[in-house]
């Protein structure tokens, strides 16, 4: 059973687009329909191929966007102009269209309701913050008690993925900082993440939180520095990052 099952997540299979929506200023929320999926944990990724008429293959990994409490496999897709999967991705694929994915796959960057009892501190650059909205949804319909925490840095408003799951996700403590420009009635910090910041709004090493971080290479690279310095275990850090400033194109 357990090597069918393994068979089956590392399968190539067709999902129907079931929407193809604007997310944010940069970004399109892919909502996929999946007959044989298996289900996944939260901060798992799957793979999306493209086939050109010529044979030619293009493949890119994509964070899942939703639990598997919801209905559909929801990505969120950063659109790169010079990509050669996101523009198709994000401006050409249409409701009933197919895609050829396979997954889920990844066990390491995972967290669900069972693994313990600790706080959670997610810290999120950019479009980073996409597995943890499917934490955060987990912990939610799971009704887990379990204290968890997003810091979440956006170069600004329009570039906030996720927005209207964070000003609801009243189980979680949400905070956001605007690296560029934030309107004048901005209410959270600004500027980006640093030893200060994180002091003031990440869990204090005391309580012994799990740490995932996630975007660019050089923002986790950074910040699992801070952490560390401030305290916290390198045992307790788990990090996923990407190449580049836009991610996975």
């Amino acid at each position: 059973m357990a090597r069918a099952a393994l068979r089956r997540r590392l399968s190539w299979q067709l999902a129907e687009v079931v929407s193809n929506e604007h997310e944010s200023a940069r970004t399109h929320r892919l909502t996929l329909d999946v007959p044989d999926w298996s289900g996944h944990l939260p901060g798992q990724h799957l793979d999306v191929r493209l086939t050109a008429p010529d044979g030619y293959t293009a493949q890119r990994s994509y964070s899942i966007a939703s639990s598997s409490e919801r209905p559909y496999v929801e990505l969120v897709v950063e659109r790169l102009p010079d990509g050669e999967v996101s523009p198709y991705l994000t401006d050409e694929l249409r409701t009933g269209d197919q895609l050829e994915l396979r997954g889920p796959i990844g066990g390491y960057f995972v967290w669900h309701r069972d693994i313990d009892n600790a706080p959670v501190q997610l810290i999120a650059g950019g479009s980073g913050v996409v597995p943890f909205l499917a934490m955060l949804q987990h912990h939610a319909a799971s009704g887990s008690s379990v204290p968890m925490h997003l810091l979440y840095s956006a170069r600004n408003v329009d570039d906030v993925i996720g927005g209207s799951q964070l000003r609801t996700a009243n189980d979680a403590e949400v905070t956001i900082t605007l690296s560029r420009t934030a309107p004048d009635d901005w209410q959270g910090p600004r500027g980006r993440v640093d030893r200060d910041l994180l002091a003031q709004h990440s869990v204090r090493p005391e309580s012994m939180p799990r740490v995932y971080i996630c975007g660019p290479t050089s923002f986790v690279e950074a910040t699992a520095k801070l952490m560390v310095e401030l305290g916290h275990d390198t045992a307790a850090i788990r990090t996923e990052r990407f190449g580049g400033i836009g991610g996975a194109s």
